[in-house]
């Protein structure tokens, strides 16, 4: 795998017919190095900072095949950025990841601690009011990540995996248990066994 994008994104307000709001969904790829921080890329902004951001969920990942799926199902291609990711990623599909995988991307170690989960900000990013369904339809949600060791990384920086040793779940689970109104005990009792995000944490405890 390799890193095919380095995406910030600026504050931009964002105007839908029902509702406007500062946003920093839009990413811009860039071609100078990018130095990642235990808070995410520097110059990267998070303007949702209750949703959004934070150790846990530092970093978002997307797939360059999650990406040709995309392009197939909506029949245009997508830039790199589109989905509001920091890193584009050859190679990688992100469903099959597990929560607590490491990747070494560049000089940084980033853990994998959630699926992303689509909000109406996406949906006016994308045009469509129906897009989260759509989203949450295809299950290909990108993965969240929290920093393990901060440095610098580049566009054509490999990409390495590190499967998590513990309890095995992936993304794609997680991200249906989320949108499942009666889980099963067990499955919840495995998804708290892995070194997910708070946030994630914090639902599922209640």
């Amino acid at each position: 795998m390799r890193l095919i994008s380095v995406n910030i994104g600026q504050r931009r307000l964002l105007r839908t017919a029902g509702f406007s709001e500062e946003t920093g969904i839009f990413k811009t790829p860039i071609s100078t190095p990018a130095e990642i921080t235990p808070l995410g890329l520097v110059g990267d902004v998070v303007a949702d900072q209750e949703h959004h951001g934070g150790l846990d969920q530092a970093v978002y990942l997307y797939g360059e095949p999650d990406y040709a799926w995309w392009s197939v199902q909506l029949g245009y291609e997508l830039a790199p950025g589109t989905f509001g990711e920091n890193l584009t990623i050859s190679g990688l599909e992100s469903a099959a990841l597990h929560i607590g995988d490491i990747l070494q991307v560049g000089e940084a170690r980033l853990q994998v601690t959630a699926a992303r989960i689509p909000c109406a900000t996406l949906a006016a990013r994308m045009g469509d009011p129906g897009f989260v369904k759509r989203f949450r339809a295809a299950e290909r949600p990108g993965a969240y990540c929290r920093v393990l060791q901060p440095g610098v990384v580049r566009v054509g920086d490999a990409v390495t995996l590190e499967p998590y040793p513990g309890v095995a779940v992936t993304v794609a689970e997680m991200f249906r248990a989320f949108y499942n109104p009666r889980p099963e005990a067990e499955s919840i009792r495995r998804l708290l066994e892995t070194p997910l995000a708070e946030r994630a944490r914090a639902a599922l405890e209640e």
